[in-house]
């Protein structure tokens, strides 16, 4: 059953706090619920959907489903890392077609930054009963170190430089400086980026991406109440969601589940690559915005280096502008997890609500996209195709 154009996301927010010491992870939840019910123009009483992942309280549901005193036929508390959310909309829209709820919440929300979670550098924990425990526990792999020795590969084959990757960061940060909210506001350069310091070789500090606190939230609804609201209409045209494996250890190291989620989604939307006007990829390392790039069809495998090199991430500018709001790399990565924010600012610019510096004009098919958990060692992948009517 195709979801295309069977639901719309009718209400978008993000909480503006990148450092919350002072909040609950479940006020900041319902804070971001609270503001995305306003921008639809509905209540709490109107969600009979809610949709969630591991970083509720309790990682299910029902404990934020009783915080809200929500009233609900449906729920899901699915949980594939930071593209649970973009994959939530998918299934939100296919629950609606489906008859079994007519208002979707999905909410994220975490304090990484104000609770002192050394996200990327300490060792993976991994738990006893995982069976891939007794062959990584060993090595105390950490998540930039795994990035690290992807972009090492991806150099090796197709000859991308330290340069072309930070080109992404600058196109980051020409529109975090745009963004009162955007937790790194300064404009960078290529040479800020390649100075700054190695993190896990050739990643350096300014291809990583942020830690923040905060939390966002999206309302997902049927055509008919949608239509009702005075609100912008941005129906879900496309969408897919996968998993990939790490074949037991016989990796593709420079390939992400984009190249099967991107072509699905394109396929259900009846669009191209081509038709996108705007792009939010997750951007939690710029390699991994380099390789969703070439999974997604944008570039051909080992050309996103010149690509990107050429600007064409910046809106204005650019063939194919990229995450206005500063994406991952500037602006907010709440709670370690970047896919919720990738469909807000999809929404902003079908919406035409983005800030006017970065509006990309005509904006009327856009796509969200990003990978869940650790790239290398088994991972999701979840593409998301927007449009305005």
């Amino acid at each position: 059953m195709t979801i295309k154009n069977k639901a719309y996301i009718i209400g978008a927010y993000e909480h503006p706090t990148r450092f919350a010491p002072d909040k609950s992870v479940a006020q900041l939840h319902a804070e971001s619920a609270l503001g995305a019910l306003q921008d639809a123009g509905l209540e709490l009483k109107d969600i009979d959907g809610y949709f969630c992942a591991g970083d509720v309280p309790g990682g299910s549901p029902i404990s934020m489903a009783e915080y809200l005193n929500l009233n609900l036929s449906w729920l899901d508390g699915t949980e594939i890392g930071g593209c649970s959310y973009i994959a939530h909309v998918e299934r939100a829209a296919q629950a609606i077609a489906a008859g079994k709820c007519r208002v979707a919440l999905i909410t994220l929300a975490g304090k990484p930054k104000s609770t002192g979670v050394a996200t990327g550098t300490a060792p993976r924990i991994l738990g006893p009963e995982r069976p891939e425990t007794p062959w990584d526990l060993p090595y105390k792999p950490t998540i930039t170190g795994i990035y690290g020795m992807i972009t090492q590969r991806h150099m090796h084959e197709y000859g991308t430089t330290a340069e072309q990757l930070a080109a992404i960061k600058v196109a980051a940060s020409h529109h975090a400086q745009y963004n009162e909210n955007a937790l790194l506001k300064k404009v960078v350069t290529v040479e800020d980026v390649i100075n700054s310091p190695i993190i896990a070789p050739p990643l350096h500090r300014l291809d990583c991406c942020v830690i923040t606190d905060g939390g966002g939230a999206l309302i997902v609804t049927t055509p008919e109440i949608a239509k009702s609201l005075k609100r912008p209409l941005v129906k879900v045209m496309g969408a897919s969601h996968t998993i990939k494996t790490s074949h037991g250890g016989y990796i593709a190291p420079t390939e992400t589940g984009a190249i099967k989620t991107g072509p699905e989604a394109f396929a259900e939307a009846g669009v191209t690559p081509n038709d996108i006007k705007y792009a939010s990829i997750y951007d939690n390392f710029t390699i991994m915005v380099l390789m969703q790039l070439e999974d997604l069809g944008f570039c051909k495998k080992g050309q996103a280096g010149q690509f990107v090199a050429e600007g064409n991430l910046i809106s204005g500018t650019g063939k194919l502008p990229w995450n206005t709001d500063g994406g991952g790399l500037c602006n907010n990565h709440p709670s370690n997890r970047g896919g919720i924010t990738k469909v807000i600012e999809a929404v902003r610019q079908l919406r035409e609500e983005a800030h006017p510096a970065v509006q990309v004009k005509n904006c009327d098919i856009a796509l969200a996209a990003g990978p869940g958990l650790v790239v290398g060692e088994g991972h999701a992948h979840a593409t998301l195709i927007l449009g305005r009517e």
